[in-house]
């Protein structure tokens, strides 16, 4: 190794070998000189690799590989070559991909939340982990004045174009988006452009109903004008039958948010729809919903066992979407209270418990954190609350009302481990016990790792 100088034993554009001893929860590999760790992409523990060290703080680095000497049994041959910045995890094998996940989710129980103690029971995979998204949004620009579409390099606005298959596409997204790639070369569509802000096309939406084969083309424009619109949805429709609705999404503003407040149905009907177990939900362009259907339905059933819900139970469903875990407690419950921050999402929702003739559901519009002191004001005392918050977790005001209801029972459903492990923390000193985890990998070949937890209220 080269001599140093500074503060740190690695300088910024020195070459050295390193052997890989852990990973990130994102995924890459961390080697260590004289104790200082680097975090180095595409590298495997046990590896021995050649790496350029491309940026040292003070306290920890980051590598770019250069040569593998050694490699992992672990390591496989990524089925892409695209290297979008979507899938960090291509090259590990699906039993390390699990293994990871399972040690992030051990770490911040232990380390975040100090509930070492808890049980964290082994992730539940997948038989296949691929083809399994039923949602993509994707961008688009211009190369040799032809539009391209392909996702994001990671930390940049630059498009990887892709002419291949992704990997985690449903089949059927695969075959549509080429095909809608050469209808707006052939009509004409030109390419937002963000410097600018001129252009028509910002990005491209479908959605797919695993269940029922339906599907929903969204054009996110942002222009109301959308050049060879007739023959688009023509050609579309008349070559993919599965089709079910054209949707034009307005967002005329300079920002980095996907979707406009304007949204108009082209062609066929403003929704589709998809079956979780024996109900039935209509998506919208804005719905939430689960974009792994396989792993969803487990989700819900481990939030049903944890729920221990009786014919006699109150419960609320906070962040509660179009309603597909309420209508899942609906079935057991004497009553469901479901919670949502999004006016569309709720009347989506209502409309989702008529289609599935559940009439023991209300659904409300707001902040959990503001309705639910309402709700206890007026005497709702509900004998378990479910909830399942966006990646940031749970609002402090609503953690603070949802331990002064006292529910018997919590079952937290999280899509990010560090802030349930804050939020389980809060909830254990404020008179619950945590009793298991169970995280279910609904995002395979990503860093990114479900859990769902059992809270009790602990005996005073």
């Amino acid at each position: 190794m080269a001599k140093t100088t500074g503060n740190t034993p690695v300088q910024k554009n020195e070459q050295i070998t390193i052997t890989i001893e852990d990973l990130t929860h994102e995924g890459n590999g961390v080697g260590k000189v004289d104790g200082y760790p680097l975090f180095i992409p595409n590298t495997l523990p046990g590896e021995e690799a050649v790496i350029k060290v491309v940026k040292a703080n003070k306290k920890f680095g980051f590598g770019k590989l250069l040569e593998l000497k050694t490699t992992s049994p672990e390591r496989i041959e990524p089925t892409c070559h695209v290297h979008c910045g979507g899938c960090q995890l291509q090259h590990m094998s699906y039993a390390l991909q699990l293994k990871m996940k399972q040690d992030q989710v051990h770490n911040v129980m232990k380390k975040v939340a100090h509930l070492e103690h808890v049980p964290v029971h082994p992730i539940i995979g997948m038989e296949e982990p691929s083809h399994y998204r039923n949602k993509i949004q994707i961008p688009v620009d211009e190369k040799n004045g032809e539009l391209i579409m392909g996702y994001y390099q990671k930390r940049s606005h630059r498009i990887i174009e892709n002419q291949d298959t992704c990997q985690i596409h449903d089949h059927a997204t695969n075959e549509v988006l080429p095909f809608i790639r050469q209808l707006m070369n052939k009509y004409g569509v030109t390419a937002y452009d963000e410097t600018s802000h001129r252009g028509q096309l910002r990005h491209i939406m479908i959605r797919t109903g695993h269940y029922t084969n339906e599907m929903m083309v969204v054009f996110v424009t942002r222009t109301a004008k959308l050049p060879g619109k007739e023959q688009i949805i023509e050609e579309l429709t008349n070559k993919f039958p599965f089709i079910r609705s054209i949707v034009q999404n307005i967002n005329d503003q300079r920002t980095n948010v996907i979707l406009g407040k304007k949204t108009n149905v082209l062609w066929g009907t403003a929704y589709i729809h998809d079956k979780i177990g024996d109900l039935t939900f209509a998506i919208s362009p804005k719905s939430f919903y689960q974009v792994n259907p396989v792993q969803t339905k487990i989700l819900y059933d481990k939030a049903l066992e944890y729920a221990k819900i009786d014919e006699d139970d109150i419960v609320i469903d906070a962040y509660c979407g179009i309603g597909t875990i309420s209508l899942f407690l609906a079935q057991k419950a004497k009553k469901v209270y479901g919670i949502e921050v999004v006016p569309e999402a709720i009347e989506d929702a209502k409309k989702n418990a008529e289609r599935n003739g559940i009439d023991n559901v209300e659904f409300t519009v707001g902040q959990a954190e503001k309705v639910m002191p309402v709700w206890k004001q007026e005497g709702l005392n509900p004998d378990v609350i479910v909830v399942d918050p966006p990646r940031k977790g749970c609002d402090p005001d609503f953690l603070e009302a949802m331990i002064a209801m006292e529910p018997k029972r919590i079952v937290y459903v999280s899509c990010n481990p560090s802030t349930l492990a804050r939020d389980l923390r809060i909830l254990e000193d404020g008179g619950y016990e945590t009793k298991e985890v169970q995280p279910v990998d609904m995002f395979p070949n990503t860093g990114h790792v479900e859990t769902i937890t059992w809270l009790e209220l602990a005996d005073v």
